[in-house]
C-alpha cells in the first residue's frame, strides 16, 4: 500500500467529473487500499479518487469514531435514491486543508452503489455517514464543499490556499 499525494484546491483535476468504473481487477483492489491508507494518514473520514489524480467515480469512508474498531466503507459509481431533513453542518476537506465552514447537507439518505468486487449495494445514512456520502459524491460530480459558500468566502480560501502552496 502507498500514501498518495492529496490534490489540493484550486488544482483544475479536482473541478473534473470522474468516469465510472468498468473494470473491477487487482489495479482496482490495489487502488482503493492506496485510499484507505491515505485517507487515514491524513487523517480523514473520507477520500474520492479524483482528489488523488484518478479520474474514476470511486471513493472510500471510515466514519467510525473509534479507530480501534475501523468501519470502511468503498462506494463505487454511487449515487443517492433518496435524502431528507436537510441542516447546517461544519464542514472541511482534504483537499481544502485548515479550511472549516458550515454548508447545508441532508441528515438522511438512501444510498446505491457498488463494493469493491463490484456487487451492488444499497445503504442508509445518517448524521456523519451521510454528510460524508453527499461530501464525497460532490468530488466525484467535480464539485467542492467551498461551492456552496459565498463567492467572495471562496476568494479569500483560494488566495490563502495559493499561498500556503508557495510556501512549501
Amino acid at each position: 500500500m502507498a500514501v498518495l499525494e492529496i490534490l489540493h484546491h484550486p488544482d483544475p483535476r479536482l473541478r473534473q467529473k470522474a468516469k465510472p468504473v468498468t473494470v473491477f481487477d487487482d489495479a482496482l483492489q490495489k487502488l482503493i487500499d492506496d485510499l484507505f491508507e491515505t485517507m487515514y494518514a491524513a487523517p480523514g473520514v473520507g477520500l474520492a479518487a479524483n482528489q488523488v489524480g484518478i479520474d474514476k467515480r470511486l471513493a472510500v469512508m471510515d466514519c467510525a469514531g473509534d479507530k480501534s474498531q475501523p468501519q470502511p466503507v468503498v462506494l463505487i459509481n454511487p449515487e443517492i435514491l433518496e435524502k431528507s431533513d436537510q441542516e447546517e453542518m461544519e464542514e472541511g476537506c482534504l483537499s481544502v486543508p485548515g479550511v472549516f465552514d458550515r454548508v447545508g447537507r441532508y441528515t438522511r439518505l438512501k444510498l446505491r452503489a457498488l463494493d469493491r468486487h463490484g456487487q451492488p449495494f444499497e445503504l442508509e445514512a445518517t448524521g456523519l455517514t451521510a454528510q460524508a456520502i453527499q461530501h464525497e459524491i460532490d468530488h466525484l460530480d467535480g464539485k467542492l464543499y467551498i461551492d456552496y459558500l459565498s463567492s467572495l468566502k471562496r476568494e479569500r480560501i483560494k488566495k490563502k490556499l495559493l499561498k500556503q502552496a508557495k510556501e512549501r
